[in-house]
């Protein structure tokens, strides 16, 4: 076979043979396939899509490239875990994880960095000084085995192929695509050995997923493509046409997970994360029979957070993976970005949130950029809510010699109209 041939017979938007698709990912991984082919490759797919069956076999391949999670750890305690397409404020990893630790499961979490717009569960967890995510297969055995949760990287041993097309994905334009996020996903779930999964599918204007019928057909490409790997998958589908929560970065979504963990007294933008967290944990209990049924699992979730063993885990995870946890993280000085007019907030510009913190250094612009954790964003309204003028509707964290530089754009961000706006539901 020929690379080029391949990369032709996809640009022309024909279906691939199973060993065609196996040829390419073992060529990616073994050099015969360059960085540059595997991106033609990736856009090819991107503007023609995949069958079921090629997307499946995109999957099988790349977990095929690495090795497996030892199960052993787990013994007969359930394996669960959760992805997120990600979106502007999804810091649900960081409460999930040790929230399920603490109901009597496993969560080993192989996640990944910031994409697109979207934030890194990774970036935000190296924001706590001497957090290690490059942890080795011994290591974080031994952090699950003690804690019950890790959340590291995709080891060059865990679906590397994955590793490595993820990374190009994020520069060369080619994340929304459902084939490619599918076996993404799955790749690196699949790896862990997993008794259940739950997928958060994002739709909005800080989504990958725009529409709602794109965000049903990722939400079916993932089920399908896991119930024809043997694992059992639940897709949930939440809204972000605006931020999750109120803290958008890296150091500043910490520290809103660790309040939400805390059970601190929280305004609805908060309940909206803790909400979403416990309906994802509930679903993985109830599949994996911890939980009687939703209203059990709901119940034990909210003790855990509101009795503190939640935080607890969190706590101990930290300390397992090397982090120093001696409170809130230092975050760069906030200013406030003012409401010009009386009115109700109609619409948030997504887009241009997200890519001001990129420009900040909140995200990268091409692999290999260094990723500020200090700087970030805080909304101080949702969409539906009453404003007047000169009442802060955001708060600008950036090193002061930058901040005028955005305020005026992220003013612009925020749409206020003089007629009602209804509140926008967390889940279509």
């Amino acid at each position: 076979m020929l690379t080029a041939n391949l990369l032709a017979k996809k640009r022309d938007g024909n279906a691939l043979r199973d060993d065609e698709i196996r040829f390419l990912i073992e060529g990616f991984c073994d050099g015969r396939v360059a960085d540059y082919q595997m991106s033609a490759f990736a856009m090819a797919v991107c503007v023609n899509g995949m069958s079921e069956r090629e997307t499946a076999t995109l999957t099988r391949a790349m977990l095929q490239s690495g090795d497996l999670l030892p199960r052993e750890v787990s013994g007969q305690t359930p394996r669960v875990d959760k992805h997120s397409t990600g979106g502007l404020g999804d810091k649900v990893s960081l409460i999930l994880a040790p929230l399920l630790a603490a109901c009597d499961v496993h969560v080993p979490m192989v996640s990944g960095r910031g994409l697109g717009l979207t934030g890194g569960t990774l970036d935000k967890l190296e924001a706590i000084p001497g957090f290690r995510t490059d942890l080795s297969e011994q290591a974080s055995a031994a952090v699950l085995r003690q804690v019950g949760a890790f959340i590291i990287s995709a080891s060059e041993r865990i679906a590397p192929a994955d590793r490595r097309l993820y990374a190009l994905r994020d520069v060369t334009g080619t994340v929304e695509s459902i084939p490619l996020i599918t076996s993404s996903i799955l790749s690196k779930k699949l790896a862990a050995n997993l008794d259940a999964l739950v997928m958060d599918v994002k739709v909005g204007g800080a989504a990958f997923m725009k529409t709602l019928d794109d965000a049903r057909a990722l939400a079916r490409s993932i089920e399908n493509v896991g119930r024809a790997a043997g694992l059992p998958t639940r897709v949930l589908i939440s809204d972000m046409d605006q931020p999750l929560g109120k803290a958008i970065g890296n150091a500043i979504e910490v520290n809103e997970a660790v309040a939400i963990l805390e059970s601190q007294p929280s305004d609805p933008a908060l309940q909206g994360v803790r909400e979403l967290t416990v309906r994802l944990c509930a679903s993985l209990l109830t599949r994996v029979g911890v939980a009687t049924d939703l209203d059990d699992a709901t119940q034990r979730l909210g003790r855990a957070l509101d009795d503190g063993s939640a935080m607890e885990r969190f706590q101990a995870m930290v300390a397992a993976q090397g982090g120093r946890w001696t409170g809130e993280l230092d975050v760069a000085p906030g200013r406030a970005v003012q409401a010009e007019q009386d009115g109700y907030v109609r619409h948030l510009d997504c887009q241009r949130i997200g890519s001001t913190l990129v420009s900040l250094g909140g995200g990268r612009r091409k692999l290999g950029d260094s990723i500020d954790p200090a700087v970030g964003i805080r909304m101080q309204v949702r969409i539906g809510d009453r404003v007047e003028r000169g009442q802060p509707v955001l708060e600008l964290h950036c090193h002061a010699s930058r901040q005028n530089e955005y305020l005026e754009g992220l003013r612009k961000a925020v749409e206020i109209t003089e007629d009602p706006v209804p509140p926008r539901p967390l889940f279509p």
